[in-house]
């Protein structure tokens, strides 16, 4: 092998590290037996919220996650493999990746990384199932409403109340 092509290997292998270092999640897939209709609309999902697929190596996928500190990863890279990295949401590839799972058996996800943390496939069902960010800060922001409608209506009545006293 030329010197050229490893330094375009380690390059490559670079790359790939510095992606495992700034994502907050990736999540390894096996896509055999999806036909290219099927891959494009994966990615445009993927696309729409903020998540980047590659298929990549294996021999590179295990050096870089070496590299990056996540050999424990190595044991999902084999056969097929794509990444899908997540830089802002660490729960967004989980989400789409799963219900395209559901949709298309031919989709299989077969590891990954949440938030720095080795995750099996059961862990990444389970994060698929939690509600999305806006989800949380809507019921969040409804249980916040409730107890301060509670707490007007009851300064209404005391006011009320207290307006009753003085015109009497």
């Amino acid at each position: 092998m030329s010197n050229n092509n490893i330094d375009i290997k380690a390059k490559h292998v670079d790359e790939v590290t510095e992606r495992f270092n700034n994502a907050v999640s990736a999540i390894v897939v096996d896509y055999r037996g999806l036909d290219v209709a099927e891959v494009t609309e994966l990615r445009s999902q993927l696309r729409e919220a903020g998540v980047s697929m590659s298929v990549i190596k294996n021999k590179i996928l295990n050096r870089a996650a070496d590299k990056a500190g996540y050999g424990d990863l190595k044991d999902v890279f084999v056969g097929p493999t794509a990444v899908a990295f997540s830089d802002e949401d660490a729960i967004a590839p989980a989400k789409i990746l799963k219900k395209f799972a559901d949709d298309n058996d031919k989709l299989s996800i077969k590891g990954g990384l949440i938030e720095d943390k080795l995750v099996s496939v059961d862990e990444i069902n389970v994060y698929a199932s939690l509600p999305s960010r806006d989800d949380l800060l809507s019921m969040l922001a409804s249980a916040l409403q409730d107890p301060m409608r509670k707490i007007a209506r009851a300064v209404k009545a005391v006011a009320d109340k207290a307006g009753e006293g003085e015109a009497a």
